[in-house]
Parts: structure tokens; C-alpha cells; sequence
């Protein structure tokens, strides 16, 4: 069972999900991959798990402008292998700061599957957006590519770490 829950952010509605247990997803509506992975029966639920509430109370901190630090509860996305290794390299972006997606392949290691446009692509599947924060990921020229919520949230995003 996949629960599912909705927040309001000021870059528009978030819906989260989670398998009772860790956080699953998390997208902003419309967003390219929305609902990517999520597989099964679906529940909307006005008694909601335990960490969609704690998600929702960390957002709240993290829209703030604050830095809400590590979140309380564990992530589980749905992904390859590789997918996974980069989603587990972004959760050690420090928040406030970026790497390009050169810097974060050469962290990855040199084989050839960990080139700039294999953790681009990878990245860009992320699909728990936010929490394993891919925004923090910019071209080589520091230019603001690839974010499947689009480049205006990417933006306002980087805005809210560094205000």
C-alpha cells in the first residue's frame, strides 16, 4: 500500500508518498516523472503515517527559510542501482550549497556509466524531490539545468538555502 498526502508549498502543491514506513516520493504537481515508481494500491487517508506528517512538519521548516536539517525518517526510492548510488551521492550536498554534475560523476567514481550525462539522467529521475535534493545540482558553467519540477522552482529553491 502506498499512502499519498498533499502540502502546500510556496512553489505550488507537493504530493508526497510513503509505504507507511519511509518517504517514497515526493513531487511537485505536474512535474515531469509525477508519480514515477509508485506501483499498487493507492490510499488517501485523513489518518496518515507517521513520517508523511513528519515530512510535512520538516517542509514547513524548510520553506521557512531554515535549515530544517537531516530529515527524521528514512527514504525509500524506487530505482536502479546506479539511480540509487546518485540519489544516496545528493543526500551529501551540504543544503545551501551546489556541485555540478561533473563534480558529483567524479565522485561517483570513473567508469564510464558515471559520466556527467549518466548522473544527469539519473538525477533527473529523482523521485523524491527536495529531500534528496537534486536542485542542487548545476551545469558546468553554473547555469541552472535539468529539474523535472522546472528551472523557475530549481531557482527559487537555491533562493530559499541561501536567503
Amino acid at each position: 500500500m502506498t499512502y499519498l498526502s498533499s502540502f502546500q508549498s510556496p512553489l505550488g502543491s507537493v504530493t508526497l508518498a510513503s509505504d507507511g514506513e519511509a518517504l517514497t516520493g515526493l513531487w511537485f504537481d505536474g512535474q515531469k516523472y509525477f508519480l514515477q515508481g509508485i506501483t499498487g494500491e493507492t490510499a488517501q487517508t485523513d489518518d496518515e503515517p507517521a513520517v508523511l506528517l513528519q515530512a510535512k512538519a520538516w517542509l514547513a521548516v524548510y520553506f521557512s527559510g531554515r535549515n530544517p536539517g537531516s530529515q527524521p525518517f528514512p527514504l525509500r526510492p524506487a530505482g536502479t542501482p546506479f539511480q540509487r548510488r546518485v540519489w544516496a551521492a545528493l543526500t551529501n550536498i551540504p543544503y545551501g550549497t551546489t556541485v555540478t554534475y561533473g563534480e558529483l560523476a567524479k565522485r561517483l567514481g570513473t567508469e564510464k556509466k558515471t559520466s556527467p550525462r549518466a548522473v544527469g539522467n539519473a538525477v533527473g529521475r529523482n523521485p523524491i524531490s527536495v529531500f534528496i535534493p537534486c536542485h542542487r545540482v548545476i551545469g558546468a558553467d553554473g547555469g541552472l539545468t535539468g529539474y523535472a519540477g522546472g528551472i523557475e522552482r530549481k531557482r527559487r529553491l537555491l533562493k530559499t538555502e541561501t536567503s
